[in-house]
């Protein structure tokens, strides 16, 4: 989860302004290049969709580039295209995000063009009706990778009978139901715009970011909805294995953790990074894979939101060794919440994790998404500085502490696919 401290990132000034309609506009000066990334963040995803209308959210994201008013599908697509540009968006559980990548003379253009697929978008019954195949295909193709298939149905274990545990792509059944007053309900209904946040990293000067953001989306009617999630319910761990015909057992092992603003979020995101982060030395892949050689992928992850958190291990291996790997696992995990860490082994697991955060920045269009994201979630974005400071702060007793809380065998769920 390097990305959500790297959301936090930022080691030179940035500026951050608002709108008449509430929506605030984050610039973060690039220095010498002439790469421009600007994305727009909703704050609106999966879990803000109807009972009924399971993928309604990532369904609106796709018809995005369907055609405004005053462009069609070719034009919408070939307007950045022409010049070289990069246009996308994705859907997340209570977020969407639309971004782009252009050179900096096409910041106007680019702008405009956000603009437009977000503001104007016609949503015509015709790409409705197209759209909603190409979903489907998505999802058919989402269920040949179990690997892909098991994160998913993870979460519908973890969050059963609330939409956090609904697939983002929606189902079989309700994808066809789909119709444009559902679309243009939903729009109405979550995209406030006191809850969205252009960001722009461009070399550009500030007074030309701002004219360009009061030109393009200074206009648009502001929003006001006021929209609340319906909170988590009870969590009752459970051990489920399917078959499947695949040729390597997959599993998922975790359960409930902390929110975005939890006290113990630093700890809990350092004790993911030392347990099965993107090292090599993770002790999971050093003990899993390499002094024992029996799995190919295993790591593991934390996803803090709004109001709860997930925290996960993945492996997939053999089914013979499936076993084997569970019982190793379960020992790293015991280590955790036993053994605290040595003044050295505390040391090096800070350094590793500040070091990949450092790293991460070179990576300017998520770091950009993910400042937007913070300003979100936080209001505000702090400085590497105090990235740096809020790891050094986490004791050994602070991760003995979320492990014994997250890494609990009572509170976790299993779920296995495994070759038929």
């Amino acid at each position: 989860m390097l990305l959500d401290f790297v959301s936090l990132r930022v080691q030179m000034s940035y500026s951050l302004f608002t709108l008449k309609n509430g929506i605030r506009v984050l610039h973060n000066p690039a220095g010498n290049t002439d790469i421009v990334h600007a994305c727009v963040v909703i704050n609106s995803g999966s879990r803000d969709e109807p009972d009924d209308k399971t993928g309604l959210a990532h369904f609106i994201e796709h018809l995005l580039f369907k055609g405004t008013l005053k462009r069609n599908t070719f034009q919408v697509l070939n307007r950045l295209e022409a010049v070289g540009g990069d246009l996308n968006a994705y859907t997340t559980k209570e977020q969407t995000c639309i971004h782009a990548s252009f050179l900096g003379a096409h910041l106007d253009r680019a702008l405009d063009l956000l603009s437009d697929v977000l503001f104007r978008s016609t949503f015509p019954e015709g790409e409705l009706a197209k759209e909603k195949g190409v979903i489907l295909d998505e999802l058919d193709s989402y269920r040949d990778t179990p690997e892909e298939q098991i994160n998913d149905d993870f979460e519908e274990i973890i969050f059963r009978h609330h939409p956090l545990g609904n697939n983002i792509l929606g189902t079989p059944e309700s994808i066809p139901e789909f119709t444009r007053e559902d679309i243009f309900r939903f729009r109405q209904d979550n995209y406030s715009t006191h809850e969205m946040v252009i960001g722009i990293s461009s070399g550009a000067p500030h007074a030309k970011i701002r004219q360009l953001c009061e030109k393009h989306f200074g206009l648009i009617p502001e929003n006001a909805a006021k929209r609340k999630r319906l909170p988590v319910n009870g969590y009752h761990p459970q051990e489920k294995t399917e078959k499947k015909p695949i040729f390597q057992a997959h599993f998922m092992l975790g359960g409930r953790s902390y929110p975005l603003d939890h006290e113990k979020k630093t700890a809990m995101l350092l004790m993911n990074n030392l347990l099965g982060g993107p090292s090599m030395s993770a002790r999971l892949n050093l003990t899993v894979r390499e002094k024992h050689g029996i799995c190919y992928t295993i790591e593991s992850g934390y996803s803090p939101m709004s109001d709860t958190g997930l925290f996960s291990i993945y492996f997939g291996t053999d089914k013979e060794k499936a076993d084997k790997c569970l019982k190793l696992i379960h020992r790293e995990l015991k280590k955790l919440r036993e053994q605290p860490l040595g003044t050295t082994q505390l040391y090096q697991a800070r350094e590793r994790f500040k070091g990949q955060i450092a790293l991460a920045e070179e990576a300017r269009l998520s770091v950009i998404i993910y400042m937007s994201k913070s300003v979100l979630d936080y209001g505000r974005i702090d400085s590497l500085q105090e990235i740096f400071e809020k790891i050094d702060r986490v004791s050994a007793a602070d991760i003995m502490d979320v492990a014994n809380e997250a890494l609990e065998p009572r509170n976790l769920s299993l779920l296995g696919f495994i070759p038929q």
